[in-house]
This record gives structure tokens, C-alpha cells and sequence, in this order.
């Protein structure tokens, strides 16, 4: 073969690898997107942070009017999208219950993972309102049980528009009992004196191992 084909065919041969290269990281990125979360749960009501925007959004991540209807959900997809996809894995392994000790002020909405650390941030995140005797709710996937939920409400007068969340701005509520394996848990939480928008942080312990959930749900006491 003339050295000018080889060189030619050699080109080529680069250019169909590059190529191939292209399209495999656009399904590895599409595979990404579209893969469900890991199989845990989270509070879907008064829905967190994530799972609010995952639920609002989940189906029209690309629409531009996300980042005017809900800028915080805009910018938490911008800086990590997996944070909403993968909206039932916020957890950490062998705490041994020392949640304040290993979980930074500014850093309870995310639980103090890195990957999360939008959720974090103050602003305008959609509200739910609520009366002062609610109900929260989790939805676990795999059905992990809990050995027991604490439920705290940021005092009042903190600012989730402005401040972010640490443990010095919590009103520790209750700590519920166990609860037996299901995919739905329900319990009822009572409060008095709170007004205007709050964050509601729960931490679930959850009884299949030493794994630690912690989340931020806005809310608006009426």
C-alpha cells in the first residue's frame, strides 16, 4: 500500500476511535441522567430539598425556566445533578450516632457530604406549608426500618433565606421508638410558637446497619 494511503488509513482509524470515544461518553452521561437513585428513601412530606427538586423537575431538568420558577433547584442541578438523582442516598456509614460531633455547623442539609453541599445553601427554596402538629413521612425503597427518628425545628427568628443551618440554630423536638421494616413510615410531630419559614431537620437511624440519613425541609408554619 503507498505510504500516502497508510497515512490517510491511519487517520482515519484515529478519527473513528475519537469518534466512537464521543458517542460512549454520551451514553455513559445519558446513563448517568437517567439512572434511578440507589435503593434507600428520604422524607418525601414535607419533601426535602433534593426531593423537591427532583420531583418537580426530575422530568424537565433541561427547561430554562427552572432557574427563574425555582433558581435554588436551578443551581443545585448546575453544581451536581446527581444530588436530585440519587435524592434517597444522602447517608454515612458507622457514625455511631455522634451526628453533631461529625457533621459541621453549615453542613446538616447535606449531611456533610461533599457531593451534596448545594442542598447547604441559602435562598429561596420552595416552602410547604404546615400547621404546628404535622405529619412526616419516609419513603424507603429497600425497607430498611428505623431504630429511631429525631426531629428538630430551627428556632425562631433564624433566616433559611440567609443562614445556613447549624446545630446551635436547632430546637430538638422528639425522638421517636423503632419502627419494623416498610417502604412507608409515618409519624406525627408537635409543635408550639413557630411561625413563617423554617427548616424542618430529621435524622434517620436506620436499623439494617450503622447508616445515618440526615435532611432540610423547608416548611412555613401557619
Amino acid at each position: 500500500m503507498p505510504p500516502h494511503d497508510s497515512a490517510q488509513s491511519g487517520r482515519q482509524s484515529r478519527s473513528a476511535v475519537r469518534a466512537l470515544l464521543v458517542v460512549l461518553t454520551m451514553l455513559a452521561g445519558a446513563f448517568a441522567w437517567a439512572a434511578p437513585a440507589q435503593a434507600h428513601g428520604t422524607i418525601i412530606s414535607p419533601q426535602t430539598r433534593a426531593y423537591q427538586c427532583w420531583k418537580t423537575w426530575g422530568t424537565n431538568h433541561m427547561s430554562p425556566t427552572m432557574q427563574t420558577q425555582d433558581p435554588m433547584c436551578w443551581a443545585a442541578f448546575q453544581a451536581n445533578p446527581d444530588t436530585m438523582w440519587n435524592w434517597m442516598s444522602a447517608l454515612r456509614d458507622g457514625l455511631g450516632a455522634q451526628f453533631q460531633a461529625r457533621t459541621p455547623d453549615g453542613q446538616l442539609c447535606s449531611n456533610g457530604l461533599t457531593r451534596n453541599d448545594s442542598l447547604n445553601t441559602p435562598g429561596a427554596w420552595k416552602t410547604t406549608a404546615i400547621s404546628r402538629n404535622f405529619t412526616v413521612q419516609l419513603y424507603d425503597q429497600a425497607s430498611h426500618g428505623a431504630d429511631y427518628f429525631r426531629v428538630y425545628v430551627s428556632k425562631q427568628g433564624f433566616n433559611p433565606a440567609t443562614q445556613r443551618l447549624g446545630w446551635g440554630n436547632l430546637d430538638f423536638i422528639q425522638q421517636t421508638g423503632r419502627y419494623a421494616p416498610a417502604q412507608n413510615i409515618s409519624f406525627n410531630v408537635n409543635t408550639s410558637g413557630y411561625t413563617g419559614h423554617h427548616l424542618l431537620f430529621v435524622i434517620w437511624q436506620a436499623s439494617h446497619s450503622d447508616q445515618a440519613y440526615m435532611w432540610c425541609s423547608d416548611v412555613v408554619f401557619s
